[in-house]
């Protein structure tokens, strides 16, 4: 019989987050700072065709999501969450590294952006794996009656990533001149990402196995993609559904805001990264909240509630910014949605994991997240770049979000509620 590991412990949720954190502070960073980095790697004839290459550079990386979730997600159902995430935070330290000492397009030409498109190649990669390993690894952690606190800490690591990069580019942007921003300045948020490398390693490394994985390992559940589908296609779907929901709001309520305040609204790139941050750091609060209330009254209340204010408010809040510019309707615009997104992050990844059997997790659940976020997330800076430029109405991003909230509504409707459930059970 194999020897289960101790209770839950703060290192094993330590070892989720910090390594999560670590996976989306690099995209995090590389979309706030678009309009710099489209100067340095992407010149062009005008700033809309440098932006729009570097967000097309930021979606390239999402192609290899899916292959990052699928192969990781096999090899962590095979061989263990702990092994699968000591190698993914691994991938993202090197990627980083290929982007903080990447040489500008002025020093080598056209080898710059190539290098810039190969360290996102491999940022797709690693993190295509993160979001079904971790929280496999979080949920299946944490006793029964916690799971939809602990799987919340999944999304409180990204929600810290984002705040970090916020932070770092609030004071990078009010301290630089634009020309040292340009020439050295961007590196020092992609640089200081390394130092948590080694940290995510040695805390990764040290941590013990998940119960759930060791009691899973001899049943007939993890030996491949196609049984997975065939056992898991409600699940996938619904999950598919919930995923195209959350990554269109991470990208564009969250990463994308400080470049839609700065090139549409003429808000302050150092003002834009304030009222993101705050807007993070609330966000930061509600997510556990929401995760320990979903323990008490089940995910699908809370998630379809918050996603049916999230979907009426998001028009009159881009409305208003659009028709009174400045600081004070940005960040009280972006507060009021990530109250709205706090709720719904709260209980999902937990509700995400539940779907599937601990033999087929993470590949079921990477199945459902990379195909999702590569189609309607890694390319939503760019779709919403294009679509202001084309219709000429600053407020079309508001369009795009109401609808990744109908689909998320919708698919909640098809998730299995499995809150009073003391494991998944097995179909």
């Amino acid at each position: 019989m194999v020897p289960l590991p101790k209770a839950s412990t703060p290192l094993q949720i330590a070892a989720a987050v910090i390594g999560n954190a670590l996976e989306w502070y690099d995209f995090i960073v590389f979309g706030s700072f678009a309009v710099v980095l489209a100067r340095v790697f992407f010149p062009a004839g005008d700033q809309y065709s440098s932006l729009l290459l570097t967000t097309a550079t930021f979606g390239v990386g999402f192609f290899m999501r899916p292959v990052g979730g699928l192969l990781l997600g096999v090899y962590a159902d095979r061989r263990g969450r702990k092994r699968s995430l000591v190698l993914i935070v691994g991938l993202m330290t090197l990627a980083m590294a290929l982007i903080g000492f990447a040489p500008a397009y002025a020093v080598i030409g056209i080898a710059a952006p190539l290098l810039i498109v190969i360290a996102r190649l491999l940022q797709g990669f690693s993190a295509g794996g993160e979001f079904a390993n971790a929280t496999a690894f979080l949920i299946e952690s944490g006793p029964a009656g916690n799971r939809g606190l602990y799987g919340s800490w999944q999304m409180v690591g990204q929600a810290v990533a984002v705040l970090a990069g916020a932070l770092l580019g609030a004071l990078i942007t009010h301290t630089l001149s634009p020309a040292a921003l340009d020439s050295w300045g961007w590196r020092i948020p992609f640089l200081m990402g390394l130092l948590i490398g080694p940290v995510g390693l040695y805390v990764r490394g040290r941590v013990e196995e998940s119960r759930a994985f060791l009691v899973a390992q001899g049943e007939d559940f993890g030996h491949g993609i196609p049984k997975a589908l065939a056992l898991h296609a409600r699940e996938i779907l619904a999950s598919f559904g919930i995923v195209v929901c959350a990554t269109i709001s991470f990208y564009v309520i969250l990463l994308y805001m400080p470049t839609f305040a700065q090139v549409q609204l003429h808000v302050r790139l150092d003002q834009a990264f304030v009222a993101q941050a705050a807007s993070l750091a609330w966000m930061i609060v509600l997510i556990p909240v929401f995760g320990a209330l979903s323990d008490r009254i089940g995910r699908k209340p809370i998630m379809i509630s918050s996603l049916a204010v999230y979907f009426a408010a998001s028009y009159p809040f881009f409305a208003w910014m659009h028709s009174d510019p400045g600081f004070v309707s940005v960040i009280v615009s972006q507060l009021a949605l990530c109250t709205a997104l706090g709720a719904f992050f709260g209980p999902m990844s937990t509700s995400l994991a539940e779907q599937f059997h601990p033999g087929v997790r993470t590949t079921g659940l990477g199945v459902a997240y990379n195909l999702a976020v590569m189609l309607f997330g890694g390319f939503a800076p760019f779709f919403v770049t294009w679509l202001i430029h084309v219709t000429g109405l600053a407020v079309a991003p508001s369009f795009y979000v109401m609808f990744g909230a109908a689909v998320g509504m919708l698919a909640c409707v098809f998730l299995k509620e499995r809150t009073r459930e003391r494991a998944v059970p097995v179909p």
